[in-house]
């Protein structure tokens, strides 16, 4: 569980998680809330499993993971849980959405739809969050600290294992 939590005290992991949380939160709000010109929950989940195709739990489970996941990222909590999440939202977003529209998002209305450029920001953002943890001020560093960093003991000791837990 350690290992889980465990981050650094970077700024990157801090202002990577705000702002992607940020930017995350607003497509969530869409979803979920159905604010930002979004269609709401009932809207979202009608959209993704009757016209897409896509199973009730993934579209749920992507409603949830933008709009609550996004909200724990900000806070830090179960940082690379939540950026594993976006890369495979993102990854399902491109394969059934974006890969035919290209590389570039429609700047000037003249494609079909959006190309995946964004997508790829993201997952960029998440890949370096999940390698690194929620950095400076995240929840997930206080919990690293509650549970005590492994402290490696003398193996030949009969009846221990490798790793023993060090209090704080």
């Amino acid at each position: 569980m350690y290992t889980f939590f465990k981050t650094d005290e970077s700024w990157a992991g801090l202002i990577l998680r705000v702002v992607l949380g940020g930017v995350i939160v607003a497509h969530g709000a869409q979803k979920l809330l159905g604010w930002f010109g979004g269609f709401g929950f009932e809207g979202t989940m009608g959209f993704f499993t009757q016209k897409m195709g896509l199973p009730w739990l993934i579209a749920f489970l992507v409603i949830i993971g933008e709009s609550i996941g996004s909200l724990g990222l900000i806070a830090g909590l179960f940082t690379r849980f939540t950026a594993a999440s976006f890369v495979v939202i993102m990854l399902g977003a491109i394969v059934t959405v974006h890969l035919p529209q290209g590389f570039f998002m429609n700047w000037f209305g003249q494609q079909q739809g959006e190309g995946f450029e964004y997508h790829l920001l993201v997952i960029a953002m998440s890949a370096a969050l999940f390698i690194i943890g929620g950095g400076k001020w995240s929840l997930d560093g206080l919990i690293a600290k509650w549970l005590g960093e492994p402290a490696k003991v003398q193996p030949s000791e009969p009846g221990k294992s490798a790793y023993a837990f060090r209090s704080l």
